[in-house]
């Protein structure tokens, strides 16, 4: 059984990020100056693992924080059907006192079980979860055992969700920063176990 090992990463800091911006899946933003530093370290800690495939979402953000080990020649693939969430009407918008009180009720409806609650314009947990499992499943029936994934902060949540049998109302327990890092391992059942969450020990030199 090829069992997978999967390296979980989020993309690099970009300046929506620094500024409190909404992105999701509408907004294309490159990662900054410190994205790239992140994606330096990354690659200095990692550079010698033996990746056998590599995949990224639809946004440059993602290609960008693993460019390198692209570099080298490791097969990648990019896929939409990781790509971030859809925050419609709210993508590209600062974190208002009004909006975050928004955001906050619209947490709430998912922590209620409420998946199929959006955010105007944009998609439920619901909707990203069905094309989400498209990508586990191409990654899971895929070449490869040691596998490269990068991609955005609410799309890990529910990657993660998915892949380890939580139910998607639980889904805030997947905490990240950005290019942080999730293990996860196959075992023979075919069950993942976690063995790293939300690492960033890699970027420790940066502060």
């Amino acid at each position: 059984m090829n069992r997978k090992k999967i390296y979980l990463v989020r993309h690099g800091q970009t300046d929506f990020n620094l500024k409190g911006v909404v992105q999701g899946s509408g907004i294309d933003a490159p990662i900054n100056e410190n994205g790239r530093k992140q994606a330096a370290a990354f690659f200095e800690a990692y550079k010698s693992t033996p990746f056998d495939q590599v995949y990224y979402t639809g946004l440059k953000r993602t290609k960008q924080s693993i460019q390198s080990f692209l570099d080298l020649g490791i097969p990648a693939i990019s896929t939409t059907d990781l790509n971030e969430i859809s925050w419609g009407d709210y993508e590209g918008l600062p974190m208002t006192n009004e909006e975050n009180q928004y955001y906050l009720h619209m947490l709430e409806q998912w922590q209620l079980g409420n998946l199929d609650y959006c955010i105007a314009g944009g998609e439920s947990p619901n909707i990203v979860a069905k094309r989400m499992q498209r990508g586990i499943d191409a990654i899971l029936e895929g070449p490869g055992k040691t596998i490269l994934v990068c991609m955005h902060g609410r799309a890990m949540r529910i990657f993660l969700s998915l892949i380890m049998k939580q139910d998607l109302c639980h889904m805030d327990m997947f905490e990240h920063k950005n290019l942080c890092l999730y293990l996860i391992e196959e075992k023979e059942d075919g069950s993942f176990e976690l063995l790293k969450r939300n690492d960033t020990a890699h970027l420790r030199e940066l502060g």
